[in-house]
């Protein structure tokens, strides 16, 4: 195979070269061409080439037009501060609750969904969304508590006690009450202590005689009550008690079950009760399923007995007598949280006082019942009322 190699290389060696058209120089590249795909992309091709070359020779056709760069931020949306109690049923502060004040505090009554309602005295009441215009009331200080011989060391507290000489604290802290012989209303305003705004705005904006209920989770429960105490509102404490649905419906922690043992029920009430002083007496939180318990109620009412405090409930255990002192709320106001619903309440109790001699009502710290209550209680007297401390509602059992 080499020889032969040698042998043809040998005979071409002196050989002129051969020459080829240009026709079969490309013949090749004329076959490939021919073929579809390499065609499509062979014109994409030249169909890049061509723009490149345009904008080569005759420039970007925007290169002259003006150009601008900006870079954008995003500004950290302003925080507004927790109005303060006074501040907080004012126009300025009252955009806090609802979203719906314009620029100034101003609220659009169009915005509110609300009727505003005329008072007998011509004040107004709005609902929700309006501000709450009620006036700051003057101070009429109670003592400060606690009181010398009305309280001794707990597990989790001062618990309330009778003291040697006979006092109790359902009559030592409660603000003092003389009848004028005219029918009267007492009112109870609760749920309070929780929320800062609305806890002061009721301490500051209702009358004194209206009796404020303070949850027993409030932290700085006692510096709540020293200032209702000041303003010279008498208090409460509000006692979890079994509901319907529980767990699920859950009052909160220790709440009193309709299961307990008296010594259980001993327990959970030495870390309620203890949670501070100043309070005449005590009231129910939720608490139907709990109402249903013989023995539980029993040893709660026997407690409240043996320490001198009264029990006030909201209507639904009227039918349990027992505690130092006892009373039940005739109406409860606010169940329909609206102006009209509430100040309709309020004028079915001073109608059923008028009846009867006296009606005691019970809300909640709503800002629409702080106004209306605020409100319908100014003009009592014209009207031929007495507003007086849920505490004068109060009889001892047996007598």
């Amino acid at each position: 195979m080499f020889a032969k190699r040698q042998s043809i290389l040998a005979t071409t060696a002196g050989a002129p070269p051969v020459r080829r058209s240009l026709r079969g120089n490309f013949a090749p590249v004329g076959r490939i061409l021919k073929k579809p795909p390499v065609a499509v992309a062979a014109a994409g091709l030249l169909l890049l080439g061509a723009a490149a070359l345009f904008i080569t020779v005759l420039g970007d056709p925007r290169a002259g037009a003006p150009s601008a760069r900006a870079a954008l931020k995003r500004e950290a949306a302003a925080v507004a501060p927790p109005p303060t109690g006074l501040e907080a049923f004012s126009v300025g502060a009252y955009g806090s609750w609802q979203d719906l004040a314009g620029e100034g505090g101003a609220v659009d009554p169009t915005l509110a969904g609300e009727a505003v309602i005329t008072l007998p005295n011509g004040a107004t009441v709005s609902g929700n969304g309006a501000p709450v215009t009620a006036p700051r009331v003057a101070a009429s200080p109670l003592p400060a508590a606690p009181i010398a011989g009305l309280s001794q060391p707990g597990p989790n507290g001062p618990l309330p006690t009778i003291a040697t000489d006979g006092r109790v604290p359902a009559q030592a802290y409660a603000r003092p009450f003389r009848s004028n012989g005219r029918p009267r209303v007492a009112l109870i305003v609760g749920g309070l202590g929780l929320n800062a705004v609305t806890t002061r705005a009721a301490i500051e904006r209702l009358p004194a005689e209206v009796t404020l209920s303070f949850v027993p989770y409030a932290e700085g429960l006692q510096g709540w009550i020293d200032l209702a105490r000041a303003q010279g509102h008498e208090v409460m404490l509000e006692m979890p008690m079994e509901p319907s649905g529980y767990p699920d419906n859950d009052p909160g922690p220790h709440t009193l079950l309709a299961s307990g043992q008296p010594a259980d029920i001993q327990a959970r009430m030495n870390w309620l009760l203890g949670r501070a002083t100043g309070y005449f007496g005590v009231t129910n939180y939720m608490g139907d399923r709990f109402a249903t318990s013989d023995s539980g109620m029993s040893a709660f009412l026997t407690i409240l007995r043996q320490r001198g405090v009264a029990f006030l409930d909201d209507g639904s255990m009227s039918r349990r007598p027992g505690a130092w002192a006892r009373a039940s709320a005739n109406r409860i106001i606010d169940e329909e949280q609206n102006p009209t619903a509430i100040v309709a309440q309020l004028n079915a109790l001073e109608a059923l006082a008028k009846g009867q001699g006296q009606a005691l009502g019970t809300g909640f710290s709503y800002p629409v019942t702080v106004e209306a209550v605020a409100r319908w209680t100014a003009d009592m007297d014209a009207r031929g009322l007495q507003l007086a401390p849920a505490s004068a509602m109060t009889q001892r059992p047996g007598r």
